[in-house]
């Protein structure tokens, strides 16, 4: 029997944890997808899912090295945006994180 994910209320202080280790002065949190998440210049590179895994938003090419699986959204699966799971851990959670940010910090203005 798999064991239940946890709750979105822990994934997001971990992901609180995570913002506050990569240290950037242009993140943000904002609200999307119905959760909070972390935001370079309004634009959204990671946040918790209601499962309470990481989705982050990486090169659909990295999102394959990675070994992550897309994000499903109403049964179709997001080419950039990957589910890291909560049991990857903080370390994980926070290098990839640090990816989604160089990722969408290089392509928004």
């Amino acid at each position: 029997m798999a064991k239940p994910h946890p709750d979105r209320e822990r994934a997001l202080e971990r992901l609180t944890e995570v913002a506050a280790v990569l240290e950037r002065a242009d993140v943000t949190m904002r609200r999307m997808f119905g959760s909070e998440g972390l935001a370079v210049r309004g634009k959204l590179f990671a946040f918790a899912s209601t499962a309470g895994d990481l989705v982050v938003k990486l090169p659909e090419q990295r999102i394959g090295e990675l070994g992550l699986d897309p994000m499903v959204m109403r049964g179709r699966p997001m080419r950039e945006w990957a589910v890291v799971p909560y049991d990857a851990g903080e370390e994980r959670w926070r290098t990839i994180a640090g990816e989604a940010y160089a990722f969408v910090d290089s392509i928004s203005p």
